[in-house]
This record gives C-alpha cells, structure tokens and sequence, in this order.
C-alpha cells in the first residue's frame, strides 16, 4: 500500500502530510512539555528539526500537486493553512487529497 501512494505527488503528498501532522503532534504534546515542566529541551531540537523538514517538504508538495492537478486556489490555500494546525493534515487528507 504504501509503495504504491509513493508512486504519486499526490500519494507522496499524503503520506508527508500524515507524517507532519504526527510531528506536530509530538512536538506539541511531547517535546514542548517536557521542555517547559522538566527542563529537557533536547527533544525539541529533535523533534522540531523533523517537524521542520517535513513541513518544508508537505508545502513544496501541496504546491507540486495544486499545480499538476489544476487546483483552485481556495483549495491549495486550504490545504496549506492546514498544516499550521493541530490534526488540520489528516482532515486535509480526508477532504481535500483523497481521489
């Protein structure tokens, strides 16, 4: 299954958007506590330099497929804005990048 997603801009798009939206999640619910209430600000860095790639790549990526496939620009907007929240790339997978 996930070969042939990676076969595609658009499979390639939903796979980095679900890997950024666990990135965010851990960031958020994982690293910046224990940044903030045990003082361990290691897996910030960690995490947050993979959230970071991955969020550069997911919007390249949205660009790619926005282009290839002739989206609208509310589309493409959208699907970039979902990026800046919490879950917003799995219900962008759900809405906007399923065929």
């Amino acid at each position: 299954m996930l070969s042939s997603l990676l076969r595609t801009s658009l499979g390639r798009l939903r796979v980095v958007g679900f890997l950024e939206g666990i990135s965010f999640l851990v960031l958020l619910g994982i690293a910046m506590p224990l940044k903030y209430l045990l003082g361990q600000p290691e897996a910030v860095r960690m995490v947050g330099m993979a959230h970071g790639l991955l969020f550069v790549a997911y919007v390249l990526l949205v660009l790619q497929v926005s282009l290839e496939r002739s989206w609208s620009w509310r589309k493409a907007l959208l699907a970039l804005a979902a990026s800046l929240v919490p879950l917003g790339t799995f219900w962008a997978d759900k809405k906007l990048f399923r065929e």
